[in-house]
């Protein structure tokens, strides 16, 4: 079938560390697992196991819910991409929780795991997808205040000089050159 293995938490773990919900569907209670502290696993690699076949238009998508809240899709493997290290961004945990007897199980986090349409997910790697979005956003945060520093105002207008986003581009490329560290704070 498939295990998990969550680095410096856990050794490989199989199926049956999952509840099985149906066929294609299991679910592992975090709660069990960590306990409250869910929110500390932030990496979880998926992996087929040698003795499970999965047919070639499906895939097993991962997914991630934090308690009272929806779950998210973090990511899937498939026959051609066997295994995945997937980042856990677990949502902050709604404010609609309900209250509970107090002899009732607690409410956790849980991991999903279930069987596909490959056609049917988005992107096999969402983790990178939201890395992309977030590179994006924070490079045209400064570009932004770069600009910001130099605008002039005319009527109802913000003015700059023509020449600015080459001023910004050549100063981005120099900042990039001296510090290799500096990229990588606009994709944490």
């Amino acid at each position: 079938m498939f295990g998990v293995v969550f680095p410096n938490r856990s050794f490989p773990m199989d199926v049956s560390a999952f509840s099985q919900i149906d066929t294609s569907h299991w679910v592992l209670d975090m709660n069990t697992f960590v306990g409250e502290a869910y929110d500390q696993i932030r990496e979880m690699c998926i992996f087929l196991l040698n003795n499970f076949t999965l047919p070639p238009d499906k895939a097993l998508a991962v997914y991630i819910q934090s308690p009272g809240s929806q779950f998210l899709l973090c990511g899937a493997v498939t026959l051609a991409r066997p295994s995945a290290v997937l980042t856990l961004p677990w949502p902050e945990p709604s404010g609609q929780m309900q209250l509970m007897p107090a002899d009732s199980a607690p409410v956790s986090a849980k991991i999903g795991v279930s069987v596909e349409d490959l056609a049917s997910l988005q992107s096999l790697d969402v983790t990178a997808d939201k890395r992309i979005e977030r590179l994006a956003l924070k490079v045209g945060e400064n570009l932004f205040n770069f600009m910001q520093s130099f605008c002039g105002v005319v009527g109802s207008k913000l003015v700059v000089p023509m020449d600015i986003l080459d001023r910004w581009f050549k100063k981005f490329q120099e900042k990039a050159k001296r510090d290799p560290e500096y990229l990588k704070g606009f994709v944490l």
